[in-house]
This record gives C-alpha cells, structure tokens and sequence, in this order.
C-alpha cells in the first residue's frame, strides 16, 4: 500500500544479547519530535482510529504483538506486528487501526510531529471524504 511500509531494522548482538539502534534520518525518513508507548491493553480493545494529515510514524511493537489495519481509502491491509526488529512506517493521510494486542504488548511509536489534535482526523467518513476531494495534497 502506498505511504506505508514495513521496515527491518538491523540487529546487533553477541552473547551478551541482541540491541537494535534506530536513527532519525537514516533508519526512518524523517526527524523523531516525539515517542509515545502503548500497553496494558486488552485483546478486544481497538485503538487508533483516526487518520494524520501532517503527521508521520513508526509503529515498533517491543513486546508481544498486535494488527495495524491500513486503510488509504481505496485499499485495506493488516500488518501484524511481532518481531522488535521490524517497524511499520504510516504515512500521511493512512487511517490507523491498532487492535488484537497480545498481553504483554507494548508498542512504541516514533512520531514526525509534535502533538497537535488540529492534525487528527478521527471521523471516518471526513477521512473518505477529504481523500475523496483531494483536499490534501499529500494523498
């Protein structure tokens, strides 16, 4: 799907274990303004749910697991995240679904932007209709 992507990272190790190290600019495309982690959520619960008009992520589930449904508007996909060495890249413009979170999930997500709710599309139906009108031209 277009503007979004799976990425593996490159993992460093010895007997002493293993280490992934993520670089703004090299290991992702973009400047890193703000990291945030989910966990502690229950299987059936959904999160996400909303779309980013400016907004860029890495999505890196650290712990367990858990499914990214993608959707651009005219196409669906669902990633499963489960290897700590493997990030989703979202662009702008993807509406996000986070859900079947395994118990011991914790998902850290790298972000392009600082917080700022204006940027957020939460309504689905204003998504379909902003990519439907072409209104922002990331799309």
């Amino acid at each position: 799907m277009k503007n979004t992507q799976v990425i593996n990272f490159h993992i460093k190790g010895d007997e002493r274990g293993s280490l992934v190290a993520i670089e703004q600019l090299k290991d992702i495309p973009f400047e890193i303004k703000r990291v945030y982690y989910i966990w502690g959520t229950e299987k059936e619960f959904l999160r996400g749910k909303h779309a980013h008009t400016e907004l860029e992520q890495i999505l890196i589930c650290v712990s367990g697991s858990c499914k990214i449904r993608l959707d651009n508007g005219k196409e669906k996909q669902i990633v499963e995240l489960k290897d700590k060495n493997q990030g989703l890249f979202i662009g702008q413009m993807i509406w996000r679904e986070m859900f079947d979170f395994s118990d011991n999930c914790v998902l850290v997500v790298l972000a392009s932007e600082y917080y700022d709710e204006k940027e957020y599309i939460r309504d689905y139906n204003e998504f379909l209709e902003t990519i439907r009108t072409g209104i922002n031209d990331s799309i």
